[in-house]
């Protein structure tokens, strides 16, 4: 007997994609474009050129800066430094900074997690309407309410002059950004966690401490350090608010730059210095910052 026929599949198929072209395609959607990288790289130059000028301009002497503003220091100079290192006066006003910027800082985290829990975990009425009164709060600057705060805190709080008298009115203009970012990022945390610790006969003040608090340290780290930078660069309030020993280092910058306008090298050198603390606390932190804004866009 003759073997069957072998019978043909008539089907039309579809071809396969080429490996060769189909690569190229995915790379072109999943890499920007070269143009991004020249304009972030732009943007850069332009945002740490004022920056760059500075740090070396403390390293330099008056002579040098004004035969060429924009050159390299030759020889380098360390006294600028040193003088502002040396001096009490840099000192005081880091103290007060620090002080300050650690007060309001502790309670903007505080007063923000226990004000998002409740926004973001419990449903009862008007919930939403609260929410957008915190939201609305980022409408209102602290400028407008320099006048009103100032008597409140001077008259009938007796806080003026004082570490106090800042970090509060600081932290209350800091709480409306807080809860918009910790609320999405509580919001995130799965209900099944918090069933399950119930069924563990763990009260809503038990998840809150023992579950909730770990598992939102991004958030926390992030609105904490938002709010210190926010502090330490504040100006206008510790200008109205503070006298003599007891003003802050933007104040100091411009106090120093006022009694020694005609030592620009030494500004400079100021300067510089009074941004160390919160770029070396904004850098220690980046990675918990962009954790906790990636929770809060999730949420």
């Amino acid at each position: 007997m003759s073997a069957a026929a072998p019978t043909r599949d008539l089907t039309p198929r579809r071809p396969a994609p080429d490996a060769a072209e189909a690569t190229p395609r995915r790379r072109a959607i999943g890499r920007p474009s070269p143009w991004v990288y020249v304009l972030a790289a732009i943007v850069v130059f332009f945002t740490l050129l004022p920056v760059l000028v500075g740090v070396i301009g403390g390293f330099r002497t008056n002579a040098q800066l004004a035969e060429n503003p924009a050159g390299w220091p030759d020889p380098w100079v360390f006294d600028n430094y040193l003088n502002v290192l040396q001096g009490s006066q840099f000192w005081r006003y880091t103290l007060n900074s620090v002080a300050i910027a650690t007060m309001s800082t502790v309670l903007v985290v505080v007063c923000g997690i226990m004000a998002a829990y409740p926004l973001a975990r419990y449903q009862f009425r008007g919930r939403e309407g609260l929410f957008t009164i915190f939201v609305m709060g980022l409408l209102f600057p602290a400028t407008v309410a320099v006048i009103p705060l100032f008597i409140i805190t001077t008259r009938e709080l007796h806080l003026g002059n004082t570490w106090a008298g800042i970090a509060l009115p600081q932290a209350a203009f800091a709480l409306p950004l807080t809860v918009v970012i910790l609320r999405p990022f509580l919001q995130a945390i799965p209900k099944e966690l918090e069933e399950a610790a119930m069924l563990d006969g763990t009260g809503r003040i038990g998840f809150f401490w023992r579950i909730l608090l770990p598992l939102s340290r991004p958030g926390m780290v992030t609105v904490g350090v938002l709010a210190f930078v926010g502090s330490w660069n504040a100006y206008l309030l510790p200008l109205l608010l503070l006298q003599g020993d007891m003003r802050t280092l933007p104040l100091g910058v411009a106090d120093f730059s006022s009694e020694h306008a005609s030592d620009t090298a030494g500004v400079f050198a100021f300067t510089t210095l009074s941004m160390i603390p919160a770029l070396i606390f904004f850098l220690t932190a980046q990675k918990q910052i962009v954790g906790g804004l990636q929770g809060a866009v999730k949420g």
